[in-house]
């Protein structure tokens, strides 16, 4: 039997929560949360809260596909712009800076699940591949290839790209802000990294 898809009231009413919890999941982490303790930070009663969400690991799928619809829109826009890379760089240093503290302490506490929950590295593995799948799209826009030739080509670069602004949420919800070599250094890895795929034309 076809399940009935949530109507539109119940999925707002769903991202309103995922909001409204992503702190305390955060702070109190996979284990140490419980689902008393985010129907508690939702403002809901545990039995309504399960209504929305039966497990913690429906609360990181849905966190993961919320995640990803706000950057397929980023994308989006990128793609259609005048100047792509610019506009992928301008968006990459920006998700480094603004609220990196919050996604860091959250990303810290999915990569962690994930090793020991199959469930929860699949959603995270699919939302990496669509990362993958849109930084291809525009370098393929901008270098002249085929899309499947720039996933190909590209595929170290992009996986690097993740790695870098993961890895920089993550140590600064843990350790602050980076010193400013450090910070200057990843900065340069990315502009490497953007140049080298930007000089890298297809030959017509």
């Amino acid at each position: 039997m076809t399940l009935p898809l949530p109507s539109a009231a119940t999925e707002e009413r769903s991202h309103e929560i995922l909001f409204s919890i992503r702190q305390a999941f955060a702070e109190k982490g996979f284990d140490g949360a419980s689902m008393q303790d985010l129907a508690r930070a939702a403002g809901m009663s545990v039995g309504n809260f399960y209504r929305y969400f039966p497990s913690k690991a429906a609360i990181v799928e849905a966190m993961v596909g919320l995640d990803l619809a706000e950057i397929e829109r980023d994308f989006a826009e990128i793609l259609v712009s005048g100047d792509p890379m610019s506009g992928l760089r301008a968006k990459i240093l920006a998700r480094m800076t603004e609220d990196c503290m919050d996604d860091g302490q959250l990303w810290a506490e999915i990569t962690a699940a994930a090793i020991r929950k199959p469930e929860i590295a699949a959603a995270s593995m699919r939302m990496e591949a669509m990362i993958v799948t849109h930084l291809a799209a525009i370098f393929a826009r901008v270098t002249g290839r085929a899309q499947t030739e720039a996933e190909d080509r590209y595929a170290g670069h992009c996986q690097m790209l993740i790695m870098l602004v993961k890895a920089v949420a993550m140590r600064t919800s843990q350790c602050g802000p980076a010193s400013p070599a450090l910070a200057a250094m990843v900065v340069q890895t990315i502009e490497n990294i953007l140049t080298e795929i930007s000089n890298d034309t297809a030959k017509g």
